[in-house]
């Protein structure tokens, strides 16, 4: 006898899971252990009519039970009376979880373990393999669990196989009214009361380090849905981890939520025989008291919850610093320089004091510029090392009014803590993370981490995985931190494919990349000044290395120079929010996601949005990468950022861009493969006149860039193994309203190599003049031979071919691109030059004339084999020759 069976206290989930299980294993009889959550109870009330037939607990006989399969669960203590019968000999035990295997787990004969969003989805999978039909009803259940455990597929936890269950069950007839309803239900008065009682008994501190929320309340009836709430509230006081006790009855009901690696939801339930995932979990206590579970709470979150509440911890590093023999206007270019508000001084590598730009304002406004630095320091601080306890730094900083504490190891300066980092770690933001930027604009972001190894499982190629573990290796051999940065980590958490992988390394990056190659072969091509490298694999893999440093501009639009420093500030120096996430892939935080600007949350929201207002000032070609950004991912400019960038175009700042610089990001936009709308918007903020002053988005030219989106759509459909650079014909395109002047001028705007400048000037005229030759041609009337086309096109690159069929206004020229392009231009003859010679030719004149005509003949099919050719060039030498002694 096969029984299927799921956890007490069971939820959405549970029950969506067995009712897919019951497709998989006919015949099986249904069976809660134990109770039901309230919601489920109520559903069941409301539409009986759904539901399979299930069977109660007590009524099976556990010595008839062959096949026992568990959903939603892997421990024995949650199942009830069916615990008894694990490990009888003979005894098939199938389970599908979506929860961690652990010690506790009960060894499986079959089923499925793995990472997603609901058990409903695990079976739901299967059964979409299996092509096994569902009733409505059956749909409803399964969504209506995946939809409960996801949050409406909104949860962290949610994976795209979760998404692509849901619609295929839509698509099976799922009613998606009965599960909102069923997930939104109205609060009871005696949830309102509980409630309340939650939030006045709520009490959030820090513990260990890191921020926890408790509450709790007693009830002398029992009241359902406890989770629910447990969201409600997290929802409204954005909390990273909540516990909450609820005592009704003659038990404690325990919930748990986490949105942060440092607190394990289902670790500290199982102190309670309880079970979840890491984010979500719960626990039911009989025979204690709430006091007696409170209690209990504290103490395994005292031994569970681990954070360094060091120095070492939250300092931020490598630190600038300021030589004892500027002035103080120097220093406060220095510190301005570097987003600074308290730097060391030094002598040589010796920390002599601590100069802050408080003083050194208040020096300047005493007239004091030119005096030196070492006469306004302060010379009294206190000198941390990494083992200082941050309580104690904390207590330096209140009762001293200080902001700025340098960290040693020895004599040697290691890092420093700023009120911001004691700020940040305080509240919660921190959660010991290293490598932090003191004192910068955004500090209102506070810093995120989280673990999304099992994203790199399910969204990465074996291969990569398998790279990625090589590379971070190497950096613990060597002693440093190795992170994946940039669109890489975006792509991935997007779920689009990129394999342009950039590593940033707390180190020489340098020294990393040719460590790498010497222990696992590949090549490296480095630019020391900048502290980066190119490393190819052996298998041709590229990957950009490079040292974490920061960059600052001398004026608007001039390259940056570069230092090193900290991870924070090498995120800080990049464009964009979405491009400052840093994957670690050390052995020790493998997938772990450093976000300190925000840019989870941008990504979440789709929106681009620059790091700080003076973002487009210090590099105008970001507007441009805005717009790419924004088209290629189908994002929005934050209003924000956009105001920015109109400042930027009418400050002209786009003027003092070299023609390099500004052509790289024209042709990044025009490679992309729908490139139109970004151009679109290019002419929204009026950026065209940046290329040429008379370069606009009127119709006539809108008229031929849709036309060129068509044919390059038309071209890739044809899978020809020409080499194509797309942007040349979306750049001819967008100037072909220009002037042969005006287009030679804006080749010269963009510093296009000359050779390549001519050549396009040149064919632009031809394309025009052959569009004219076509035209009149086709007035004539008669037919157009093939050997007419190939004397058209043939001259032309494969750009101007097909920027030509853009211009043309006539579908019938279009049919004669096509029909040279796909074959035409492959035509060649049967007899070659050294046919020809042996047929008594010599070259000259009457050669080459003979050569054309046998390819006129081949292309307009008046000669067939190779016998028709050479009757052909016996004929033509005769003739020829005659005439020309005439």
């Amino acid at each position: 006898m096969d029984v299927i069976t799921t956890h007490t206290n069971a939820d959405f989930d549970c029950l969506g899971a067995m009712t897919a299980a019951l497709k998989l294993y006919p015949g099986a009889l249904l069976s809660f252990p134990g109770s039901q959550e309230k919601a489920v109870r109520d559903f069941v009330e409301r539409h009986p009519e759904f539901l399979p037939r299930f069977t109660r607990a007590k009524d099976i006989n556990l010595e008839e039970i062959t096949r026992l399969i568990i959903v939603d669960c892997q421990y024995g203590t949650r199942i009830g009376r069916f615990a008894e019968i694990i490990g009888r000999p003979g005894l098939e035990i199938h389970i599908y979880d979506h929860h961690p295997v652990t010690a506790e787990s009960i060894s499986p004969t079959g089923g499925t373990i793995a990472a997603c969003g609901s058990a409903s989805t695990l079976l739901a999978t299967r059964l979409m393999e299996l092509e096994i039909q569902l009733s409505p009803e059956e749909a409803t259940l399964i969504l209506l669990g995946i939809h409960e455990d996801t949050g409406r597929l909104l949860f962290a936890s949610t994976t795209p196989e979760d998404y692509r269950v849901a619609g295929w069950l839509a698509g099976q007839g799922a009613r998606l009214a009965v599960v909102s309803d069923a997930l939104t239900p109205e609060l009871t008065k005696a949830q309102m009361e509980l409630l309340k009682q939650l939030l006045t008994t709520i009490k959030t501190s820090s513990m260990n380090g890191v921020v926890i929320s408790i509450a709790h309340a007693s009830c002398n009836h029992y009241v359902g849905d406890i989770a629910s709430l447990a969201h409600l509230m997290r929802d409204m006081k954005n909390m990273d981890a909540l516990f909450l006790a609820v005592a009704m009855e003659d038990h404690v009901y325990l919930v748990a939520r986490s949105h942060i690696p440092e607190v394990d939801a289902a670790e500290i339930m199982k102190g309670f025989e309880g079970g979840g995932h890491a984010t979500a979990a719960s626990a039911v206590v009989h025979n204690q008291s709430l006091k007696q579970v409170l209690a209990r709470l504290e103490q395994l979150l005292q031994s569970s919850v681990k954070c360094e509440a060091t120095a070492g911890s939250i300092m931020s590093a490598p630190v600038k610093t300021i030589p004892d023999t500027v002035s103080i206007a120097e220093a406060r270019e220095l510190l301005t320089r570097y987003n600074c508000n308290a730097m060391p001084v030094v002598s040589g590598q010796t920390v002599v004091g601590l100069i802050s730009r408080r003083t050194v304002e208040k020096a300047l406004h005493h007239g004091l510029s030119g005096s030196p630095v070492t006469d306004f320091m302060h010379t009294e601080y206190l000198a941390a090392t990494p083992d200082t306890p941050i309580t104690d730094i904390q207590s330096y900083m209140v009762t001293g009014n200080r902001r700025f504490v340098p960290i040693f190891t020895g004599t040697q300066l290691v890092g420093a803590v700023t009120r911001t980092d004691l700020m940040r770690y305080s509240y919660g933001g921190r959660r010991g993370q290293t490598g932090a930027l003191y004192d910068l604009e955004s500090l209102e972001v506070p810093t995120r981490t989280r673990s999304v190894a099992g994203l790199l499982g399910k969204r990465l190629s074996p291969e990569i995985r398998a790279t990625l573990h090589t590379l971070g290796a190497v950096g613990d051999a060597l002693g440093v931190a190795v992170y994946a940065v940039g669109g890489f980590v975006r792509d991935l958490l997007l779920g689009f494919a990129n394999l342009d992988i950039d590593i940033t390394v707390e180190g020489d990056g340098v020294l990393y990349a040719e460590c790498f190659a010497e222990r696992h072969g590949g090549r490296v091509r480095s630019h020391k000044k900048f502290g980066t490298a190119v490393l190819v694999l052996p298998d041709g893999l590229k990957i950009d290395v490079a040292s974490t440093r920061l960059e600052y501009y001398d004026s608007p639009g001039a390259l940056p120079t570069v230092e090193r420093a900290s991870l924070r500030h090498d995120l800080y120096r990049r464009d964009f929010t979405v491009n400052t996430l840093a994957l670690c892939i050390n052995r020790d935080r493998f997938g772990h996601l450093t976000d300190h600007f925000g840019g989870q949350q941008d990504i979440q929201e789709r929106v681009v949005r620059v790091l700080h207002n003076l973002s487009f000032v210090e590099d105008p070609t970001r507007v441009f990468r805005a717009i790419r950004f924004e088209q290629r991912l189908g994002f929005h400019i934050a209003p924000h950022t956009e105001n920015l960038m109109r400042s930027a175009v009418r400050m002209h700042l786009l003027d003092k861009l070299g023609g390099e610089r500004l052509q790289s990001e024209l042709v990044q936009i025009m490679q992309e493969k729908e490139p139109l709308a970004a151009i679109a918007r290019m002419s929204s903020f009026e950026l065209l006149p940046f290329i040429h002053p008379a370069l606009k988005l009127v119709p006539a030219t809108e008229r031929v860039l849709q036309e060129t989106r068509q044919v390059m759509s038309w071209f890739r459909l044809l899978y020809l193994e020409d080499r194509c650079e797309p942007w040349q014909v979306y750049f001819m395109a967008l100037s072909d309203g220009l002037t042969a002047d005006q287009f030679r001028d804006a080749c010269h705007r963009l510093a296009i190599p000359g050779r390549l400048a001519s050549r396009l000037c040149s064919q632009r005229r031809l394309v025009f003049t052959t569009l004219n030759t076509i035209k009149r041609r086709l007035k004539q009337g008669a037919d157009v031979r093939n050997s007419e086309l190939y004397t058209w096109f043939s001259g032309f690159a494969l750009e101007m071919l097909l920027y030509l069929a853009s211009r043309a206004s006539s579908e019938q020229i279009r049919r004669f691109v096509s029909l040279y392009l796909t074959r035409l231009r492959t035509v060649s003859t049967l007899l070659d030059g050294e046919d020809l010679h042996a047929l008594g030719l010599e070259p000259g004149p009457l050669f080459r004339h003979i050569k054309e005509r046998l390819l006129q003949a081949r292309l307009d099919g008046e000669v067939s084999s190779r016998d028709d050719e050479v009757a052909l060039a016996q004929s033509l030498a005769p003739t020829v020759g005659k005439s020309k002694k005439r």
